[in-house]
């Protein structure tokens, strides 16, 4: 690539990066956290029935796939994702399935769907195991937290 040519594609990028990090509307967060990574797919693919009806993490598929609060749900089988379908708000974690412990502080974070709890029948994801732990020492205080930060977290 011609010098000139590399200097104009840099400076397009760099304009281009400025213009989306000044954006507010770049700064809002969807209210349904899927990574980048895992293509638009909520919990990175996990199935969130499986957490209340096997007690643990569990890969979904795109089999049985169901589009809610603009992300794509994944369940290992379709009568979760029946079961999903019926009452979303039963089976979804809280605060869009971004970090429980970084919502309680005031700012969001990815999460790893082997970092999970279940406090009062609601789904509760985290960062990671080791964030977990600190968020359980005061899991009704952080929730509290969390209830009152997560509305601001999707205004802004």
């Amino acid at each position: 690539m011609q010098t000139g040519m590399l200097k104009s594609v840099l400076m397009a990028f760099s304009l281009m990066f400025s213009a989306i990090a000044l954006s507010p509307a770049a700064l809002a967060i969807e209210p349904v956290y899927s990574d980048y990574f895992g293509y638009g797919k909520a919990i990175k693919g996990y199935d969130p029935v499986a957490y209340f009806t096997q007690g643990k993490p569990v890969e979904g598929s795109s089999d049985y796939q169901y589009e809610w609060m603009g992300a794509d749900w994944q369940f290992a089988s379709a009568e979760h994702r029946d079961l999903f379908v019926a009452n979303p708000e039963k089976y979804a974690p809280q605060y869009g399935g971004y970090c429980a412990w970084a919502v309680s502080e005031g700012y969001t974070a990815a999460i790893d769907p082997n970092a999970w709890y279940i406090y009062q029948d609601k789904l509760y994801l985290n960062y990671s195991r080791s964030v977990q732990n600190t968020w359980q020492r005061d899991v009704p205080g952080n929730i509290a937290r969390g209830d009152q930060n997560w509305p601001k977290l999707l205004a802004e």
